[in-house]
């Protein structure tokens, strides 16, 4: 069965997105220094994408406006408005519990739930995330989008990996 893996940043007080929803805070601590790549290793285990509307719109905008940086992937994007997709691009009105679901079931590589907080939160309330890469970004926002929000129940993890680089600390969990 393909595993769900949560692959994002955060600041150290927990935030993905700063008030404005801005991610130019997704720097190490020295600007001039090279951060460590980890997606090229990530990526080539993942076949399919999940992302928020919101996140979508990030990507095609501000992060990526020339190309489409996931188009050997499969993305499904979760929205309310009704667009038509393409070979590539799905937008669906989804649950995205039930969307990871569903996608788990089928053949391929794993899933990476890329953002953000109103897709991420519900799979961690529901337990469905199976390994959390998560980096964190030596900033402090003070407000903003929340990772995980309030927290319903305990879930337990098991670390497998940690590793600093830039002041950017990469910690990858899984479930016990």
């Amino acid at each position: 069965m393909r595993k769900v893996i949560l692959y994002i940043a955060m600041s150290l007080d927990g935030y993905i997105a700063d008030k404005d929803g801005g991610v130019e805070w997704l720097t190490g601590q020295d600007k001039e220094a090279e951060n460590e790549d980890t997606y090229s290793e990530f990526i080539k285990g993942i076949d399919t994408v999940v992302m928020g509307r919101t996140t979508y719109d990030q990507v095609r905008e501000e992060l990526s406006p020339e190309i489409w940086p996931y188009e050997e992937l499969t993305s499904y994007v979760i929205t309310h408005k009704n667009e038509g997709s393409t070979e590539n691009i799905k937008f669906v009105r989804e649950d995205p519990c039930e969307l990871t679901e569903r996608l788990r079931s089928q053949p391929g590589k794993n899933i990476w739930l890329c953002g953000g907080g109103s897709i991420i939160q519900p799979m961690v309330r529901d337990n469905l995330i199976d390994e959390y890469h998560i980096s964190v970004i030596p900033s402090i926002l003070g407000g903003g989008i929340l990772l995980f929000g309030k927290g319903e129940k305990e879930i337990k993890l098991r670390l497998k990996y940690a590793k600093t680089s830039n002041g950017i600390t990469e910690l990858v969990y899984e479930r016990r």
